[in-house]
């Protein structure tokens, strides 16, 4: 599954890997001058080989708010389910639950994650999340997020202040191994962002060479608001402040007008679509085909586990495609072939290097998946990108391969131990909650 322009499938296929490049990618057998060449020969038979996909918006320490925020609206959620427990969160706790969600990014099939990471209660949040990363051996970018007004008090930071932390984690992990982690600026939420600090951290990002991720019309109560304080949705208003561009991740944008698809498509920002969470939450449907109508380039991405309950990359290509279906009444409007592009490219792009990785071609960066065809859920296969989209579950990814790396292998992940990570992880949830004083299960067993 090359997921390259013309979406090719090699059956059977090859793909040769030296150090963290795809150095070729052929039909057929495999010549045998490169396989004398190989350290190492995995043997997918009866699996599909297909570029990482890219998860280009998360929340990582949700991961232990799973379940918490059912039947709520999001204004309601954050209120209610979010705030009373973030605000004590730690550095330690933070890396239990990076740890555990980035464990579940790359069995879920993202070998990227953008984690939109906005809790700055203890100053080594950053450092510690971008580690896990580092030790689990996905590819990752650090979204420093901020708000400077209307949000939790103890959530707030100013301009400056949001400058100061993600620089502090940019002189640490950007660039760290050849690229592998990046870090940027994130705004929250245009409510919770006053417009010179806004100014001040997109230029900011923008002279680091990184990009800007934004919560955009995530629900219809929002662009009211905008509406009501400033008399601009919120693409103009974005627009109006000269930060619609390439590099600027737009999160969700559900609610646009044909106007806002114009700006957005004119200035080559990227979307990134939250299927799941979107419904999750009754947010709405986001104008997808839309935005491919005026060839907007869209990720895909899961929305942190407080949203959603689940970071797995293959329930957020089905949930696109059905969503676009049933929403226009035509079951012709989205095909498997679409999605994984957006999984694929389209996340590369979020990340800020469209050309580097998200495709299984020469000279790419060998992120990829090896996923089992052969369970009683996937075959027969008579197509395989429609397999992967509507069939293929975690529990069929098989191996996991990130810069050259082998960090899944077989089913177990190799870069860390995952049951350590699951103890560590229920651990520092209960020192969590006990802390917020929030009754759970798992607080009251």
């Amino acid at each position: 599954m090359t997921v390259d322009d013309g979406s090719a499938v090699h059956d059977p296929g090859w793909v040769f890997v030296r150090g963290n490049r795809v150095v070729e990618v052929g039909a057929g057998a495999p010549p045998a001058g490169r396989v004398g060449q190989a350290g190492e020969v995995i043997d997918a038979a009866g699996c599909a080989v297909m570029p990482g996909m890219t998860n280009a918006h998360t929340h990582l320490f949700q991961a232990f708010f799973r379940g918490l925020a059912d039947d709520k609206t999001l204004l309601d959620w954050l209120r209610d389910c979010i705030w009373p427990a973030a605000v004590h969160l730690d550095a330690d706790i933070a890396r239990a639950a990076a740890r555990a969600g980035l464990a579940e990014n790359l069995r879920g099939g993202a070998t990227a994650v953008i984690d939109h990471q906005y809790i700055h209660t203890d100053t080594g949040i950053n450092d510690a999340v971008c580690g896990a990363a580092d030790q689990l051996g996905l590819r990752f970018l650090l979204a420093h997020g901020w708000a400077d007004r209307n949000y939790h008090p103890v959530l707030e930071q100013t301009a400056e202040q949001a400058v100061a932390r993600a620089g502090a984690a940019r002189s640490r992990w950007d660039g760290h191994d050849d690229d592998r982690i990046r870090v940027e600026l994130a705004p929250l939420i245009p409510w919770g962002c006053s417009d010179e600090a806004m100014r001040t951290t997109v230029a900011a990002a923008r002279s680091w060479g990184r990009g800007t991720h934004i919560h955009c019309a995530e629900t219809a109560v929002e662009v009211d608001m905008s509406l009501d304080e400033r008399g601009l949705r919120h693409v103009p208003w974005l627009e109006s402040l000269g930060v619609l561009g390439p590099d600027v991740q737009l999160a969700h944008s559900v609610w646009l007008d044909d106007d806002e698809l114009d700006l957005i498509a004119s200035s080559g920002s990227v979307v990134v679509h939250c299927p799941v969470s979107n419904m999750y939450l009754a947010s709405g449907v986001a104008p997808v085909v839309a935005m491919r109508a005026r060839a907007i380039t869209v990720a895909l991405a899961s929305d942190g586990p407080g949203s959603n309950n689940r970071q797995d990359m293959f329930e957020v290509l089905k949930a696109t495609v059905l969503l676009q279906k049933v929403h226009h009444l035509d079951a012709l409007v989205l095909q498997p072939d679409d999605v994984l592009q957006m999984a694929c490219r389209g996340g590369a792009a979020a990340f800020g290097m469209p050309a580097a990785f998200g495709v299984l071609a020469e000279g790419q960066r060998a992120d990829l998946l090896v996923v089992d065809l052969r369970s009683p859920f996937v075959a027969p296969v008579h197509r395989v990108p429609s397999a992967l989209v509507y069939n293929a579950t975690p529990h069929d990814v098989r191996d996991v391969v990130v810069d050259g790396r082998i960090v899944i292998r077989d089913g177990t992940l190799l870069t860390a131990d995952e049951s350590q990570i699951m103890a560590e992880a229920d651990a520092a949830a209960r020192r969590l909650f006990d802390r917020a004083g929030i009754p759970t299960r798992a607080t009251r067993n």
